[in-house]
């Protein structure tokens, strides 16, 4: 029973109820038998229609549950709409003319699981700022990472602007087209299946195409890659973006990290920003001939470590890259925009014939993407890259210092006489407490410090008893090389 049945029934049902009540003012018996009867009969078919209809729910929500439980996507119905008409459509012995007439796009939502297909299952695409986008726009960019705020009194003027790097671009989208073929067979699958289908096919189309272009599409009808001087002054003859200069790296070592780092710490205009997210891509086959040489150490229990970097970093092998070339930089700093413009549609397409059972469809979808500021990546060449090797260095000891000296001095809050100098030793002050904490802080962190009061010998930054009349205090300095030493005297008088 459809829906449409379904409301002649109910308002079958309703207009029985009032026969009856008239039968029943009227005394009409046999009027009341026979109109009661229909109505059991009309309620009896409502309830076994809703009572199916809720068992199909629960064998429907069953199902779900089962296929849910074996990694299958439960579909929004506007997905399952959309892949029934496709279905239908490619059955048909003409499917190019069925194509174009079914009026059906893909929703959004298909284009958006395929987007977190690839970042589970890519690294590098897990790492930078995707942003769904339907066409062309334009956005606002803060090119400094790091704005400051102005001091000032309180309620005065506002006396210095806060200013930073934004600007204003635009995002027109270039077109990623993903040849998908269909086996007419496989269509009995289902729209549960055409759905994980296309959005396995279209992940690994999109995967490969989206990695080149953003690790080197030189911007000409591509996104801007990782390796593309994007600054003011760079030179883009007919929309190409030229390739950065090269970094060469021969080892990984402490000290030639942070060079690189603090080569990211600083914006294009100037300003500090904090370096995290690191990433660094290399060629696969490089990765196991230089970067897994030069980044793994064995510990002392025998076992090896892998990556092992001096800073935080993570390394991503893309095949989008030529051996001997390598890409370091701030994976949250490249922007990409990806969607479907005036939204997607798949397309018979006669150009291509993979198997002679399959027929091929096209589907267009739409991205962008550069680098947010052009110190967020660097260029490297890793072609020299040394395995990492362990070095013995014999050091000789620095010389122990001889200073004896203290920095500061103080009896709480007591003023001495004369003022604190490093080279007076010599102090006096009068105080009517009971007690004054003694802080006695040396000139170098070597040296050792001994407070006394009198002959008793009082822990450094503790109170000090005082006795009526004259109390001396005693601080003696004994420097890092245990043999200069240096005392400090006051006299505290106490009324």
């Amino acid at each position: 029973m459809n829906l449409k049945e379904m409301y002649q029934k109910s308002q079958k049902l309703t207009e029985l109820r009032q026969k009856l009540h008239d039968a029943v003012q009227n005394n009409n018996a046999d009027g009341v038998s026979d109109i009661f009867t229909e109505m059991c009969q009309t309620i009896g078919d409502i309830n076994a229609e809703e009572y199916r209809a809720e068992l199909n729910g629960l064998r429907q929500s069953l199902d779900n549950s089962v296929l849910y439980a074996r990694g299958v996507r439960q579909l929004t119905t506007d997905e399952k709409e959309c892949y029934q008409k496709i279905t239908e459509a490619l059955r048909s012995d003409n499917p190019k003319q069925a194509l174009n007439n079914v009026d059906v796009t893909f929703p959004q939502t298909i284009i958006s699981r395929v987007m977190d297909d690839l970042t589970e299952q890519h690294p590098l695409l897990k790492k930078i700022q995707f942003t769904p986008t339907g066409g062309a726009i334009r956005m606002m960019l803060n090119t400094d990472g790091r704005n400051k705020a102005a001091w000032g009194k309180l309620c005065a003027e506002i006396i210095n602007e806060v200013t930073s790097g934004f600007k204003e671009v635009d995002v027109g989208l270039y077109k990623l087209s993903a040849f998908i073929p269909v086996c007419k067979a496989q269509l009995d699958l289902g729209p549960e299946w055409l759905d994980r289908y296309i959005r396995a096919i279209l992940a690994e189309e999109l995967a490969n195409g989206l990695e080149e272009g953003i690790v080197t599409g030189d911007g000409k009808d591509k996104t801007i890659g990782m390796i593309r001087d994007v600054s003011e002054s760079a030179s883009v003859v007919s929309g190409t973006y030229p390739e950065k200069a090269k970094v060469k790296v021969t080892d990984f070592e402490p000290t030639t990290m942070g060079k690189l780092i603090a080569l990211l710490a600083v914006t294009a205009n100037g300003k500090d920003r904090n370096p995290d997210d690191l990433i660094l891509l290399v060629n696969p086959q490089d990765y196991y001939e230089k970067v897994m040489p030069a980044t793994t150490m064995r510990a002392p229990d025998g076992t090896y470590r892998n990556n092992v970097l001096p800073y935080p970093t993570e390394i991503i092998p893309v095949s989008a890259l030529p051996r001997g070339q390598a890409v370091f930089g701030i994976g949250r700093l490249y922007f990409a925009a990806v969607g479907m413009n005036k939204g997607g549609r798949l397309e018979y397409d006669d150009s291509n014939r993979f198997l002679e059972d399959d027929r091929v469809y096209l589907i267009k979808l739409y991205a962008n993407g550069f680098p947010i500021d052009n110190n967020a990546f660097l260029n490297l060449d890793i072609s020299g890259l040394r395995p990492l090797t362990y070095k013995v260095e014999t050091t000789t000891a620095p010389t122990p210092s001889t200073d004896a000296n203290l920095s500061a001095l103080k009896l709480g809050n007591l003023s001495l006489s004369p003022a604190f100098s490093a080279a007076t030793t010599s102090y006096t002050v009068s105080t009517t407490a009971a007690s004054n904490v003694i802080t006695a802080t040396p000139a170098n962190a070597g040296a050792t410090v001994e407070v006394k009061v009198g002959a008793k010998v009082i822990e450094n930054g503790k109170a000090a008893t005082w006795a009526e009349g004259s109390n001396t205090v005693t601080i003696k300095v004994t420097a890092e090389d245990g043999t200069t030493t240096k005392e400090y005297t006051v006299t505290v008088s106490k009324s």
